[in-house]
C-alpha cells in the first residue's frame, strides 16, 4: 500500500531544515491493526539521516515515542518494538545514528553537538507531524527509549531537551569514563569491540553523505584509514589509551563531557532505567547511579534488574518491552490506570525448565529501590598476608567475563556453573566459614585490604572479585563472571584500600562459603607489563549487602497441578515418556563391550545441508591398534575426530566406545584422551604443575590421574622441574601428550602430534606411541607425514571427500600384490600413462617418483610385463611397493 505525503508536510519550516524524501508501507502484520512506515532520509545540518516513521491506523494525535538502537546497529534492529509501540497508540520514530546503518556523518558517542543534537531535531520533526499529540506549539509529547547506545541517547535528550516527558533507558551507562576506565583501569576488550563495531565497513560513508567524505577530517592515508568512521578525537583517544595500557586525564574529561552523568541534574522526567545483571560491560552500579541522581531531581523512578545482558543471557525482550508500553501509558498517555511494575524488580533463576532445557526465572520486587548497600552483612575472612605476582606482560591473564563471547555463559553461574580461572602465583585468596543457611546477596559487597607493591612507581593494579564455593572446597562459581578492577598508587610501603565489588544478586547456598579473590591480572583489562611483586593482607571483614525488603515471587504451578491433578499427572507420564524417547542414548552393546572404537554410516553434512563432509563412513578399530587416520586436506578427518570426541553431532550413523554410543557428555568419553596440535601450557609453571592444574580442571579424583605412568611413558625425565618456557618444541609436544595420557585413557586420540618436531623428536613420539598402545591401549593418529605414519601405525583408515577409500593393516595396503611400483629408465609421456590405465585387467596406473604405480584388477604381474614391453615402456623393474605414500596417492587418485 502506497500514500501520498500530506500536502502540508511540503511548506512547514521543519522539513525546510530537515529535507528528506520519504514513502509509505504497509506493515504486515497477524495482529490488528496494521501498522505503516514511512522510511525517508532527513537532512540535519549537512548529514543525512535514514529514518522509519510508524503509525497506526485511527484518528487523533497521539503521544510520539523516539526508539534508539544499540552500538553497531541500525533502525532495523528495533523495527519489532516500534511497530508493537505503534499498535499500542503511538507515533514512533526510529532512525540510524551517525556513522551507522545507511546514514552518514561519523561516529561521535553521543556527543552533544552531534547526536544529541540529531535527537534534538527529530523531536523538531515530530512536533510538526499531525498525527502527533502537542503540549504546545512545538513541544510534542513525547518518550525516548532503547538499548545501550539508544538507552544513553534518551537520557542525553532528557538532560538536553526539556520537551521530553518520558524515558526508559535499557541496559546502558550513567558515565562511559567510569565504564570503560573503572577506577582508572583499562576495560581492554570491551574497549576494542566498541571500535571494531564502529569500523565494520557499512553503508554510512562516502555514498551516505551525498558525495562527501566523512573520515577525511581525520588525515589521510592510513591515519584515515585507521578511524574507520569515528571522530578524528575519538580515534586519537582509543590509539592513545590503547598503546599505553592507562588512561589519561584528557580521555576521562572526552568520555565524561559525552556522558548522561555530565547533564544528571537536569534529567527530571519519569524513568523506567532496565539493567541487566549479566553485564561487564554498563555493570548494575551504572544504572545505580542513575537511579540514585533522578530520584534525587525527584523524578519517579523504577528500576529493573534483567537476567541477562551485554554477556548474554536473557534480555527478557518481550516482558522488558510491555512494561516500556506500560511506563508510556502512564506517563505519556496519562492514564493513571497503567501498570507501571514495581519500583523495583530482579530477575532470579529459578532453576531449568526439563521441557526445552532454558532457566526459569522468578521476580523479587520491592516498593523501594534498595540501592546497593542494604541490609549488610559481616562476614569474617580468614588467611595471612599473600604474596603474588604480576607476570612480565601480564601474560597469561585470569579469565572472568569474556567480553563478545554471548550465549549467556555469564548467566550460567546462578545454575552453579564456573567458569573462570585464577593461575597459581598471581592471585590471593581468603576464605570465609561454611554458611550454616542460605545467604542471599542483593548489591555490592566491600572489603578492606592492605596492599604493597613492589613496582618501581609504588602501583599496582588488582582485580578483586568473591566466589561461591562449594562443600568439597574446590567447585566454585563467580556470580555473572564480574569482577572488579582497582588502581593503588602509593604502596610502596603497604597502603589500605577498600575495595568495592561487582553488583550482584546472588544466593549462597547452606554448606557453602565466600571467598575472596585478589589477581594481578585479567583478561578483559590492561595490566602493567612490567613484572612486579604484590602482597595483599585483609584488615576487615566482608560486608555484604542483602536487601531485606525484597519479596521473591513463588514459582508458578501449571494450571493442571490445582485444577486437575489426574489429568496433570497422566500429561507428566506422556511427557517423561515422550522425552525419554527422545533424549534417552541408545542401549550399550555387550557385544561391543571389548571394542575401542565402531563407526556405522556415520555422515555429517555442512552447514546448509547440500554437501556432505562426512558420508556413510563405517570402520572399527580393535585393540593394542595404532590407527592412522589419512586423507587429503576436505577428506573429513577432522570433522570425524570432532564426533568421535562428542564434540559434534553425527547427522546419521552411530559411534560406539566400548559399546557405548558417543553423544556430547557420554559417561564413555572419560575413557578417551586426546591431544591435539597447539596445546596450552602456563610458560611459568614447570611440567608437572602444568599437569597437576589440568587434571584439577577436569573435576576428577587425583589418584585417578595415573601422573607417573604417563610420564614415564612420555619420557620427560628431569625437564618435569623445570619451566615449560625452557622447554623445547619436541619436550612440549610430549608433554601435551602426557597431558592427553592422564587418566591412562583406553582410547588416545592424537591429531597431527609430530608437527613442528626435527626427525630426532618424530623418532621419540613415535615411541611414545608404540609404548602407550603395547599395554593393550589403543591408539588413532592423524598426520600428514605419511612415512611416519607407515612406521608409527599399525593399521589404516584412507578418507577421501568424506567417504572410506580403503582400511586395513598397514602391510596390506602398501605391500598387496594388486599395487606394482614401475621403475623406468627415462620419463614416459602422459599419453602412454593413460593407455597404460586403460590396459584390461588394469585398475589404475599414477606417477611416482622414479616411475610409475600399477594397481592390478585382474592382470598378473608377469602380464602386466609383456603388456608393458609390448607399448615400448623403459621399464627397469617391476615389484610391489612397499611406501604408503604411493599407496595413498594411488588410493585417492593424485587428489592430495
Amino acid at each position: 500500500m502506497r500514500l501520498r505525503l500530506p500536502r502540508w508536510a511540503a511548506v512547514t519550516a521543519v522539513l525546510a531544515v530537515l529535507a528528506g524524501a520519504g514513502t509509505w508501507t504497509a506493515v504486515a502484520s497477524d495482529d490488528p491493526p496494521p501498522v505503516h512506515r514511512a522510511d525517508r532520509m532527513l537532512d540535519i545540518d549537512g548529514t543525512r539521516l535514514d529514518t522509519s516513521y510508524f503509525t497506526g491506523d485511527g484518528d487523533g494525535r497521539r503521544p510520539a515515542v523516539l526508539l534508539g538502537h544499540g552500538f553497531g546497529g541500525s533502525k532495523d534492529d528495533v523495527r519489532a518494538q516500534a511497530e508493537q509501540l505503534a499498535r499500542d497508540g503511538y507515533a514512533v520514530l526510529t532512525w540510524s545514528a551517525r556513522g551507522f546503518g545507511a546514514s552518514g556523518g561519523e561516529i561521535g558517542l553521543n556527543d552533544p553537538d552531534h547526536e544529541v543534537k540529531d535527537a534534538r531535531k527529530l523531536i523538531d520533526w515530530l512536533a510538526a507531524r499531525p498525527e502527533v499529540l502537542l503540549d504546545k506549539p512545538g513541544d510534542p509529547r513525547v518518550g525516548v527509549t532503547g538499548a545501550s547506545y539508544g538507552g544513553a541517547i534518551s537520557l542525553l535528550a532528557a538532560g538536553h531537551d526539556p520537551r521530553v516527558d518520558a524515558i526508559a533507558p535499557q541496559i546502558t551507562y550513567w558515565n562511559l569514563a567510569d565504564a570503560l576506565f573503572p577506577d582508572g583501569v583499562f576495560k581492554k576488550l570491551w574497549a576494542g569491540i566498541f571500535f571494531s563495531a564502529g569500523n565494520q565497513p557499512g553503508a554510512a560513508g562516502t555514498a551516505a553523505t551525498g558525495g562527501k567524505a566523512t573520515s577525511g577530517k581525520a588525515g589521510s592515508g592510513s591515519k584515515a584509514a585507521a578511524c574507520g568512521r569515528f571522530t578524528p578525537e575519538l580515534c586519537a583517544l582509543y590509539e592513545r589509551v590503547a598503546v599505553n595500557g592507562k588512561p589519561d586525564a584528557a580521555a576521562r574529561a572526552l568520555l565524561e563531557a559525552r556522558s548522561p552523568s555530565a547533564v544528571g541534574a537536569r534529567i527530571k522526567v519519569p524513568a523506567l532505567l532496565v539493567q541487566g545483571q549479566s553485564d561487564s560491560l554498563f555493570t548494575l552500579a551504572q544504572s545505580d547511579a542513575m537511579a540514585r541522581t533522578l530520584t534525587a531531581n525527584g523524578a519517579p523512578v523504577a528500576v529493573d534488574w534483567t537476567s541477562g545482558g551485554h554477556d548474554g543471557g536473557d534480555r527478557e525482550t518481550e516482558r522488558v518491552e510491555r512494561r516500556i508500553s506500560g511506563w508510556f501509558d502512564r506517563w505519556l498517555k496519562k492514564d493513571t490506570s497503567a501498570d507501571t511494575g514495581p519500583a523495583f524488580r530482579v530477575s532470579r533463576t529459578g532453576g531449568v525448565d526439563s521441557t526445552d532445557g532454558q532457566a526459569t526465572l522468578r521476580a523479587a520486587t520491592a516498593d523501594r529501590y534498595p540501592g546497593l548497600t542494604a541490609g549488610t552483612r559481616s562476614i569474617p575472612l580468614t588467611g595471612p598476608a599473600q604474596t603474588f605476582a604480576n607476570p612480565a606482560g601480564a601474560a597469561p591473564p585470569a579469565v572472568s567475563a569474556v567480553p563478545g563471547l554471548g550465549g549467556g555463559v555469564a548467566g550460567l553461574s546462578s545454575l552453579g556453573v564456573g567458569l573462570s580461572l585464577d593461575f597459581p602465583g598471581q592471585h590471593a585468596r581468603f576464605d570465609a566459614k561454611p554458611q550454616t543457611e542460605s545467604l542471599r546477596i542483593t548489591g555490592t559487597p566491600t572489603v578492606r585490604v592492605k596492599v604493597t607493591s613492589t613496582a618501581a612507581d609504588g602501583s599496582a593494579v588488582l582485580f578483586a572479585k568473591v566466589y561461591d564455593v562449594g562443600p568439597d572446597g574446590r567447585r566454585q562459581v563467580l556470580p555473572a563472571q564480574l569482577v572488579a578492577p582497582v588502581r593503588v598508587d602509593g604502596a610502596e610501603a603497604g597502603k589500605s584500600v577498600t575495595l568495592t565489588l561487582p553488583a550482584i544478586d546472588h544466593e549462597v547456598e547452606a554448606g557453602h562459603r565466600l571467598r575472596l579473590v585478589v589477581a594481578a591480572t585479567d583478561l578483559g583489562y590492561a595490566s602493567p607489563t612490567v613484572p612486579a611483586g604484590y602482597t595483599v593482607a585483609v584488615e576487615s571483614p566482608l560486608t555484604v549487602p542483602t536487601a531485606p525488603g525484597l519479596d521473591t515471587q513463588a514459582a508458578a504451578l501449571p494450571w493442571w497441578v490445582w485444577g486437575l491433578p489426574l489429568l496433570g499427572l497422566a500429561v507428566a507420564a506422556a511427557l517423561l515418556l515422550t522425552a525419554r524417547r527422545r533424549t534417552a542414548a541408545p542401549a550399550p552393546d555387550p557385544a561391543l563391550a571389548a571394542v575401542p572404537l565402531q563407526i556405522s554410516g556415520l555422515s555429517k553434512k555442512y552447514k546448509g545441508g547440500d554437501r556432505y563432509s562426512v558420508k556413510d563412513l563405517s570402520f572399527r578399530v580393535e585393540q593394542g591398534q595404532v590407527l592412522g587416520l589419512l586423507g587429503p586436506n576436505g577428506a573429513g578427518k577432522t570433522t570425524t575426530l570432532r564426533m568421535l570426541m562428542g564434540l559434534i553431532t553425527p547427522d546419521e550413523g552411530e559411534i560406539r566406545v566400548f559399546g557405548q554410543a558417543i553423544r556430547p557428555g557420554a559417561p564413555v568419553l572419560s575413557r578417551v584422551g586426546a591431544f591435539v596440535e597447539g596445546a596450552g601450557f602456563l610458560p611459568h609453571l614447570n611440567g608437572r604443575e602444568n599437569l597437576d592444574l589440568y587434571w584439577k580442571a577436569t573435576g576428577r579424583p587425583a589418584e585417578d590421574a595415573h601422573v607417573d605412568e604417563a610420564l614415564r611413558i612420555a619420557n620427560l625425565g628431569n625437564a618435569l622441574d623445570r619451566a615449560v618456557r625452557t622447554y623445547s618444541q619436541g619436550m612440549r609436544q610430549r608433554l601435551a601428550l602426557a597431558q592427553a595420557m592422564l587418566g591412562l585413557p583406553d582410547l588416545l586420540i592424537l591429531d597431527e602430534p609430530t608437527n613442528g618436531l626435527d626427525p630426532p623428536q618424530i623418532r621419540e613420539m613415535r615411541e611414545v606411541m608404540i609404548r602407550y598402545a603395547a599395554g593393550g591401549r589403543t591408539v588413532i593418529v592423524s598426520s600428514h607425514l605419511l612415512a611416519e605414519v607407515e612406521q608409527s601405525c599399525t593399521h589404516l583408515v584412507v578418507m577421501d571427500r568424506g567417504q572410506l577409500v580403503q582400511a586395513g593393516p598397514v602391510a596390506e595396503i602398501t605391500g598387496s600384490g594388486d599395487t606394482l611400483l614401475v621403475t623406468l629408465a627415462a620419463a614416459v609421456p602422459d599419453a602412454l600413462v593413460e593407455k597404460i590405465g586403460a590396459l584390461p585387467g588394469v585398475a589404475a596406473a599414477t606417477r611416482t617418483d622414479g616411475g610409475l604405480l600399477v594397481r592390478l584388477d585382474t592382470l598378473d604381474p608377469t602380464a602386466l610385463i609383456g603388456e608393458l614391453v609390448a607399448l615400448d615402456v623403459p621399464l627397469t623393474g617391476v615389484g610391489p611397493h612397499r611406501r604408503l605414500e604411493d599407496a595413498f596417492l594411488t588410493l585417492i587418485g593424485g587428489a592430495a
